[in-house]
């Protein structure tokens, strides 16, 4: 590779890193695999960087490597016998209201555990519209699937969250839309 590529390269995973790793982080539940994720994701980029198109869809490109990468993980036998059901730290934000502060790393927790256990696919999808942000288009462009296709998951995969967070906190209301 030569030098501008190089530099091109190493331009776009400064810039993408720290997004790569939280949605690895999203999709896994561990930091620890989300860094492995997102470091194997940006050695795979690496070595196809001349032949890709540095446009807006490279951001389409580089997220489905990191869903496959993930999935691949995920059926490793090796790994469907270990369970990372570890408490992750929170980092304290002095700038929040204690007691809303509180509320909100509840239902940040909450979350979080509720979509380590929804399906992956709609696992997928929900990060990727609501932590991601992404439109129903650029999500089915990121999974390969139908605009149809995005919104059916997205509507069972919010549905099973809900059933999910009820069931792990029961009477507190958590509200999922």
């Amino acid at each position: 590779m030569d030098d501008s590529a190089e530099a091109g390269f190493r331009d776009f995973a400064t810039t993408s890193a720290a997004g790569l790793r939280r949605f690895a982080y999203l999709l896994c539940g561990d930091w620890h695999l989300a860094e492995d994720l997102t470091q194997t994701t940006l050695l795979k980029i690496y070595r196809s960087w001349r032949k890709l198109r540095h446009d807006e869809a490279i951001a389409h490109y580089v997220r489905r490597t990191l869903l496959r990468t993930w999935l691949d993980e995920k059926r490793k036998p090796w790994r469907r016998r270990e369970s990372g059901h570890d408490v992750v730290p929170e980092v304290a934000d002095g700038t929040l209201d204690p007691a809303a502060r509180a509320e909100r790393l509840w239902a940040r927790t909450v979350v979080q555990r509720g979509l380590l256990e929804v399906p992956p696919k709609q696992r997928a999808v929900l990060v990727l519209r609501y932590f991601d942000e992404l439109s129903v288009a650029e999500t089915a462009a990121v999974l390969g699937c139908s605009e149809g296709n995005v919104k059916s998951q997205t509507a069972r995969g919010l549905a099973a969250l809900a059933r999910i967070v009820d069931r792990l906190e029961p009477g507190k209301g958590l509200k999922i839309a």
